[in-house]
């Protein structure tokens, strides 16, 4: 497991005001009245609930980990929820469809790994007043039965007041309608709240906020059920300034926090590639570096956008706090290899490192071509760098392709064997940023 930095309680007139630090941050969307007194009045437990539909967190899941690690820096006590017992229900807050169930077996193996995942990032040492916990609904709901689930929570809670929650409203006025088992998720939901509030004294629940309703249920819930009084927080969801969807790639894909499923390399491109608007943005939601330091780096980068600071810090910092500096070093070195505008030679680059470069699109392309005179205009086409000849020959022609790091300028050129890197690959370049590893076979 990674090293991790860990948070110590200070006295706690020394600690920070959580909801400025997340304010500058724009990490606040709505906040419950009384929320900030609450906290200012005294060490206050919060959880945030993760969903495990997948047997990773992504970048996605990195705001919440944040907010609670800003919640036990400034001296807060974080608990973690895993949805076990959600999971098998499916939230329909911010969703067109309901999705598609898992089975028990699948669930508690995601389960088991977003645990393991989030224990990086908190400090759940018990030694400490605010030391992070984990739980997981499920060890609550699994002997609650429907009748009395419906007695001791649905009475509490009227059908107008779940209906007037926008999440149910888009899906009931859309097309597809909303299964009752969805539309009840927001009581179970609640209860988590609830039943927190009772066993762990939680007071806040923080969350996205596509989560508001779901949120406010719980808050309303405590207050009719245990005439109690609870808080709620959400940040804004992120967004691209291009409009497009936060945390996919071009084809759809995550970017998980597993390296296993999106290697640190891959990780850092994301955050390298943002544009000057969205690491202005994500300089202060996914990193933990101060005020002053932050408004430095915005300055400097104004003044000569070309050297990407703003993006180099951000990569950094998060690829640091994800996967270790280790990580961090090692696909700094790929990327250099890859993308510097340095003389050294695509024959410098080892068959590990071309091996592992999950950021450039892999190609396969059958070696019996290589020994009939293909030329590097049938080439490109027929491994779809290019959609026809004549899009290649183009690109050629003007100075946009290279092979193995070579510009190429002579649409007649014969692609053989002779050319290929370790006797497998060909390195291909189109423009200045797509790069493609071709595999002889």
């Amino acid at each position: 497991m990674l090293k991790r930095t860990y948070f110590f309680v200070k006295k706690y007139t020394n600690m920070p005001n959580l909801i400025e630090e997340l304010r500058w941050r724009g990490m606040i969307q709505d906040i419950m009245p009384g929320t900030e007194e609450q906290l200012n009045k005294e060490i206050t437990t919060a959880y945030i609930g993760f969903d495990p539909t997948a047997d990773s967190l992504h970048i996605g899941s990195l705001v919440p980990i944040i907010l609670l690690v800003h919640l036990q820096k400034a001296g807060h006590k974080p608990i973690a929820l895993v949805g076990g017992a959600t999971g098998m229900v499916g939230d329909p807050s911010g969703k067109s469809e309901e999705r598609n169930l898992l089975s028990e077996n699948i669930l508690n193996h995601n389960v088991a790994c977003v645990k393991k995942q989030l224990e990086q990032f908190l400090n759940f040492d018990k030694s400490l007043p605010n030391a992070a916990e984990l739980a997981n609904n499920y060890d609550w709901f699994k002997d609650f039965s429907f009748l009395s689930f419906i007695r001791d929570v649905g009475k509490h809670i009227t059908v107008n007041y779940m209906m007037a929650k926008d999440s149910v409203k888009k899906r009931l006025e859309g097309e597809t309608g909303m299964s009752f088992t969805e539309f009840t998720y927001q009581l179970v939901q609640g209860y988590d709240f609830y039943w927190l509030h009772q066993h762990k004294n939680v007071k806040l629940q923080m969350g996205g906020s596509d989560q508001w309703g779901n949120i406010t249920t719980g808050t309303e819930l405590i207050r009719r059920k245990a005439q109690g009084e609870a808080f709620a927080l959400t940040v804004p969801l992120i967004t691209k300034a291009d409009g497009s969807k936060f945390g996919k790639s071009e084809a759809g894909e995550n970017y998980w926090l597993d390296a296993k499923r999106t290697s640190p390399y891959k990780f850092y491109q994301f955050w390298l590639n943002a544009n000057d608007a969205d690491a202005e943005s994500w300089i202060k939601i996914f990193t933990f570096l101060d005020k002053p330091t932050i408004d430095h780096l915005i300055e400097e980068h104004k003044k000569d956008a070309s050297k990407r600071l703003l993006q180099k810090t951000l990569a950094k910092e998060v690829t640091v706090f994800v996967h270790g500096q280790l990580e961090y070093d090692k696909a700094i070195e790929t990327t250099e290899k890859l993308f510097s505008n340095t003389t050294a030679a695509a024959e410098d680059l080892s068959e590990d490192d071309l091996h592992h470069m999950e950021g450039i699109v892999k190609i396969n392309y059958n070696a019996t071509k290589l020994d009939s005179n293909t030329d590097v205009v049938s080439f490109l086409a027929e491994t779809n760098i290019f959609p026809s000849k004549g899009e290649a020959r183009k690109n050629v022609q003007g100075g946009g392709v290279s092979i193995n790091r070579k510009k190429i300028e002579d649409i007649q050129l014969v692609i053989d064997s002779s050319m290929l890197l370790h006797g497998k690959y060909l390195l291909v370049q189109k423009g200045k940023k797509n790069y493609y590893l071709v595999s002889v076979s």
